[in-house]
């Protein structure tokens, strides 16, 4: 794998390790060293570092190409094979983002996935929008996961009048946002304002921490709440569970507690009973093993009362400070999840408001066209010009609202990536906290009753088992709400 490429799927600040490579989102990187330990050496603008494995993902060698030549948007390829004839006039062979060959008309920007025939003729595809792709073009992947592709060729600009005057004689129903919304519906659907792929249009999406059962790959959908109609989300099920083992954290807490209640009283009660005169008149070497007896309880009590402040100071006490801020740090990721969902949905809105007004601006077109088939007039061509422009308005401030969206999707998604590793290395550090402190409750049981030993050493052996990576994967396989991520809504 050394030497080859990888796109990252978002942001990496470095800080993580001493040679970290910063990146961002989206950006290319060369591999120099990759480890199995999850963490590789890459090269990036002459700067060579360290980033973690799972913030990227390995392009292949036609992507890799097609993602260098990003800033034409498009490459032009020289030729097919050798061995096939040269393309007709005017055909140019370009690959897609995803390293397909599709074949463009310079002159009439016509599109098509098949070779052009060297024989004059209609070409196989109806014209096109200079900035779509033939149909069928699979999603590319953004941050991790598929969205649709959609690169600009650029066009000279002496084909500009050609090209206008094509348009022109299209008929609108061509470009019909009717037909563009089966597209979507076709691949993609959209559930609570967040964009799925159908597994039946979906390419295979890879685990971002594979083999892990990480909460970050299998919570990206809502479920119903079965205590009601309303959905719960993905993220909110992660949180209830951060929350129930806060309060189980305290309720350990509150047992040890009473632990140490029955300590200090059983330490009194032999104090006190070490202290009764009874039979203090023995004599002899008997009165001095009744007396030595007796001493013995006093001992055993101060043993138990070391014992239980040891259980106050070592056990009890952290378990209460661990996590302090516990509630103030979910309610803050809650939160902040939240605001972007909101936010997602007010992009959705207005999305559908942007696709409704295009859709008039289109049936506004259509109806003006069929007037000037029945009558022309040069009034009726201006109320043609002005109606395209208005739709060609509505389509651009749709293709704006997707952008805005996306974006926001995007950020949602890679919120909801790094929230629930931190979700996940939270619950590893407070399941680790309490299994050491329940050890030393073990070893200072040990130390204070040795001919009660045989109670324990079943304890010690089961602390000894504590996994929480085995606990994490069969709680996620109970509780996931979706593993398949969200992609970006097409157009």
């Amino acid at each position: 794998m050394s030497g080859s490429y990888c796109k990252s799927l978002y942001a990496f600040n470095g800080e993580q390790h001493q040679l970290g490579l910063r990146f961002e989102a989206g950006e290319i990187i060369k591999i120099t060293q990759p480890l199995s330990g999850g963490w590789w050496e890459g090269e990036k603008d002459g700067v060579r570092g360290w980033f973690p494995s799972s913030y990227v993902q390995v392009l292949e060698e036609c992507r890799y190409f097609s993602l260098t030549q990003r800033s034409a948007s498009m490459t032009v390829l020289p030729c097919d094979d050798p061995s096939q004839l040269p393309l007709p006039r005017d055909w140019k062979c370009y690959m897609s983002p995803q390293g397909r060959r599709y074949y463009v008309n310079t002159v009439s920007n016509e599109t098509q996935w098949e070779r052009p025939s060297s024989t004059p003729g209609t070409p196989k595809t109806p014209l096109r929008h200079k900035n779509s792709l033939p149909t069928g073009q699979h999603p590319r992947k953004v941050n991790g996961f598929h969205s649709s592709g959609s690169p600009l060729h650029h066009i000279d600009p002496t084909h500009n009048h050609t090209r206008k005057h094509s348009m022109d004689q299209q008929s609108p129903t061509s470009t019909s946002p009717t037909s563009k919304q089966q597209q979507d519906k076709d691949t993609a659907i959209t559930i609570n304002c967040v964009t799925f792929p159908l597994p039946l249009n979906m390419a295979e999406q890879q685990l971002l921490k594979p083999d892990e059962w990480s909460y970050c790959d299998y919570f990206w959908t809502d479920k119903k709440d079965p205590q009601g109609n309303a959905s719960v989300s993905g993220f909110e099920v992660l949180l209830h569970k951060q929350l129930k083992g806060k309060q189980m954290q305290k309720e350990m807490a509150e047992f040890i507690r009473e632990r140490i209640k029955i300590e200090e009283e059983y330490a009194k009660n032999l104090s006190k009973l070490s202290q009764i005169p009874l039979a203090a008149q023995e004599e002899g070497t008997l009165g001095e093993a009744w007396a030595q007896l007796k001493k013995s309880l006093a001992d055993e009590a101060e043993v138990h009362l070391k014992f239980s402040s040891k259980l106050q100071s070592e056990v009890e006490k952290p378990f209460l400070m661990f996590r302090e801020n516990f509630k103030k740090d979910m309610k803050k990721f809650d939160h902040h999840i939240a605001d972007l969902r909101k936010q997602l949905a007010s992009r959705y809105a207005a999305v559908e408001k942007a696709r409704k007004a295009l859709a008039d601006r289109q049936k506004d077109l259509e109806v003006k066209t069929q007037q000037l088939e029945i009558k022309l007039s040069s009034k009726i061509e201006e109320d043609i010009k002005k109606a395209r422009r208005k739709s060609t308005q509505a389509g651009d401030e749709l293709m704006k609202c997707v952008d805005l969206y996306n974006q926001s999707q995007s950020k949602w998604f890679e919120e909801m990536v790094t929230t629930s590793l931190e979700l996940e290395r939270l619950e590893v550090e407070r399941v680790e906290m309490i299994r050491q402190h329940l050890c030393q409750y073990t070893t200072l049981r040990h130390e204070t009753d040795m001919f009660n030993q045989s109670t324990i050493e079943p304890v010690d052996k089961l602390l000894q088992s504590v996994d929480p990576a085995r606990d994490r994967e069969l709680w996620v396989k109970e509780h996931k709400t979706g593993e398949v991520r969200p992609v970006d809504m097409q157009i």
